[in-house]
């Protein structure tokens, strides 16, 4: 059985969980305290952090990594496409959103004010650029559920969590969010903590 060693909290955990559920199969969730962590988890992952994917020998870090890992080992439902160019391309842009829209959410967390609206506005910026193609399509990638549409969830789950407050343009990409979060199993991949982050 799969073991995930995930936060409660963490946005990448949260990722991780939502591609457990959606493909239906036998794993645990070890969640993961910040301030006492599981011994063995220092052992697992060099930086002590999460998500951890564990599998008899196999360990992964990287919520990237172990999403796809997921994917090419239990391959229904497919959420990144078979076919090679569009995968390419799905990679392309899950490097975009690391490095420009993910790489904020720490900081949307901070203490310090000025960090947190910085991050605020570059998070906002980009989901105004996302909204007009998903007026225009069902989904991130075209017409089909892919693993686009899991990474941005837990962001849009937690927008009133980070106090971002999206303009009327962005209707488009509301709507599309409340598709995702009506999925049969996204309300079961949350933690009672995530499900709290949204009135």
């Amino acid at each position: 059985m799969m073991k995930l060693y995930s936060n409660s909290t963490d946005p990448f955990s949260h990722r991780c969980r939502i591609v457990l559920f959606e493909k239906g199969m036998d794993f645990e969730v070890v969640d993961v305290d910040l301030v006492n962590k599981p011994e063995d988890l220092s052992t697992l992952s060099p930086y002590s952090d999460y998500p951890v994917l564990v599998e008899r020998d196999l360990i992964l870090t990287d919520a990237n990594i172990i999403n796809e890992y997921i994917d090419e080992r239990f391959p229904h439902p497919q959420l990144m496409p078979p076919d090679p160019v569009m995968r390419a391309r799905a990679r392309l842009f899950l490097k975009d959103f690391e490095s420009q829209l993910f790489i904020n959410m720490p900081d949307l967390e901070s203490q310090d004010t000025e960090v947190s609206e910085s991050a605020r506005k570059k998070v906002t910026d980009i989901l105004m650029q996302i909204s007009p193609i998903l007026g225009k399509q069902a989904y991130i990638l075209h017409e089909e559920y892919s693993m686009l549409d899991v990474a941005i969830a837990p962001l849009l789950w937690r927008l009133d969590h980070y106090n971002i407050k999206l303009p009327s343009s962005c209707a488009p990409l509301l709507k599309y969010a409340d598709k995702i979060f009506q999925r049969p199993l996204f309300e079961e991949a949350m933690s009672p903590s995530e499900k709290a982050m949204r009135t």
